[in-house]
């Protein structure tokens, strides 16, 4: 099943690229496994998957031990400063970096284990109550505050549009996403590359490819609906 899915999710980010006139290459698959076991992880990871993203700092601890060490884990879930230290030498990124506060706990925690730790400023653009991220407005000012932490490289901007069920209600959120790394990259902010667009999930993966989204973190339409009861 999951490899059927894997081609289906990823024939679709090809047509999607096909249609804006974009390379498939500079889409990067996330495959988010939150709730799911390992042998999931295993088998998308035999069919060549090697990007997973968990929101979860626990799970996410509990798993990258058992499982492949050239796996680049992606933390995507809303992360708590006391939570920085599990994870800061374990993932290849953290996408949900909402405030100067957190970033400076990476910059402290990544000085301790003397690694370099990309990031991603996460945007709550649709300005939905219920999540977190920078208003738009408050981005540029983010950047250039967290842009003087040496040990923290601002790589682009995540957001987590709203949960529709046609993902076309989203084209707004993803195409002002896109609107926003272009007008933060035109500032050329030492330290801040907007190159990584993390936007797009099961429902509105599509439409966020045609509107520039150099990541997308998908779950359900890759690993099947999850079961939050365990």
């Amino acid at each position: 099943m999951i490899k059927d899915n894997l081609e289906e999710v990823e024939e679709n980010i090809r047509k999607a690229c096909e249609k804006a006139g974009r390379d498939p290459k500079e889409v990067t698959l996330v495959a988010v496994s939150k709730t799911k076991p390992v042998s999931d992880v295993e088998e998308a990871y035999a069919c060549g998957m090697r990007d997973f993203g968990e929101n979860w700092v626990q799970e996410l601890t509990e798993k990258i031990p058992v499982l492949p060490e050239d796996i680049r884990w992606h933390m995507i879930g809303h992360l708590q400063r006391n939570k920085v230290k599990y994870i800061i030498d374990k993932v290849a990124m953290i996408h949900s970096v909402d405030s100067f506060r957190l970033a400076e706990e990476i910059q402290k925690q990544a000085e301790k284990k003397d690694v370099q730790m990309d990031i991603l400023l996460e945007v709550n653009i649709a300005q939905e109550e219920s999540k977190f991220g920078f208003k738009a407005e408050e981005v540029e000012a983010a950047a250039r505050e967290i842009s003087a932490l040496d040990r923290v490289h601002i790589k682009g901007l995540m957001t987590s549009a709203p949960f529709v069920e046609d993902g076309e209600e989203n084209r707004k959120y993803f195409k002002a996403m896109r609107e926003l790394a272009v007008d933060i990259s035109q500032k050329k902010i030492n330290n801040v590359d907007m190159s990584v667009l993390s936007m797009g999930m099961t429902a509105d993966y599509i439409t966020a490819v045609e509107e520039g989204a150099t990541m997308v973190r998908v779950g359900t339409a890759i690993f099947g609906k999850r079961n939050y009861n365990k």
